[in-house]
This record gives structure tokens, sequence and C-alpha cells, in this order.
């Protein structure tokens, strides 16, 4: 039945303000935009696979939403946060050990790193990692899994 989600939607305080964020510094690719109804439409990943829809509603109509990007695994470990940083974006992971890193959901495996957008919607890179879930502990640094993955094999 089910096999993916196909589009999601967030509503923005400036549509060409957030464009330029999903297309220029995301890489998103603008498959519609109608200025009649101040809605865009981007592809993720490939054309015609999955949907970003941005509608403009005044500031106090925004709610904020969360949901994230996959991405390669590798590509979040090694250049996600350098990609951060060089867009000046707002990131964090759960860690609470003050480091710049991305961080393991064990249950999953996946590595993820969080940031903001310009309307403050919370974003994520999300990569699945090879291994089995476990649920020693929820949120660990890459090292700590990796270590535990060793450990349980």
């Amino acid at each position: 039945m089910i096999k993916g989600l196909y589009e999601t939607h967030l509503f923005v305080e400036n549509l060409e303000r957030s464009m330029d964020f999903y297309s220029n510094v995301l890489g998103l690719e603008l498959c519609r935009n109608r200025d009649d109804r101040r809605t865009a439409f981007f592809w993720i990943g490939e054309p015609k696979q999955q949907m970003l829809g941005l509608w403009e509603k005044p500031k106090e109509e925004i709610d904020i939403r969360h949901f994230a990007f996959q991405c390669e695994p590798d590509w979040i470990l090694n250049e996600s946060i350098n990609f951060l940083k060089e867009n000046k974006l707002n990131f964090w992971n759960f860690l609470n050990d003050d480091t710049e890193r991305p961080m393991v959901f064990a249950w999953m495996p996946a590595i993820a790193i969080y940031f903001n957008d310009p309307d403050g919607h919370d974003l994520e890179f999300i990569g699945l990692l090879d291994g089995e879930s476990s649920s020693t502990k929820r949120v660990l640094s890459y090292e700590d899994w990796k270590a535990l993955e060793t450990k349980n094999k």
C-alpha cells in the first residue's frame, strides 16, 4: 500500500527568500512557481519522485515544522558541518556535549544533523547506516556507535 512520502508542504513568510534558500543553498530544483497563489514547488532528489511545496502566509499563521532530507551517510559525516557553516546556517545535534558534529540515532541506525531554514523550520540531513538497531543508548556520537557496532560483532 504505502511506499513512501511523495510530498510535504511548509508555510513561509517570504516566498522569494525561501525559494532562494531551497534552490540556491540546498540545491533543490524548482518545478513550479505560482505568483498568483504565492506558492513554489521543488523536486527533492530526482524529478517526479518527491516534492516540497512552499506556501506564503503571514508570519502569525506559520507554525514550525520538521522534516528530514535523506543524504549519503558519508556526506553527513564528512561534509555536512562545513556545508552548514559555509551557508551560515544554525545547526545542532542532541549529544549535549557542545560539539559541532553529526549524531547517530542508534535505534535506526542513522547519522543526522539538524538545522533551520529562514522561517525557523527544523530541517535535518539524515542517512541510514549499515548495522543493527540498538536500544542501548538513543543518541550517540558516530565514534561511540562504531565502537558499539564493533563490540556487538
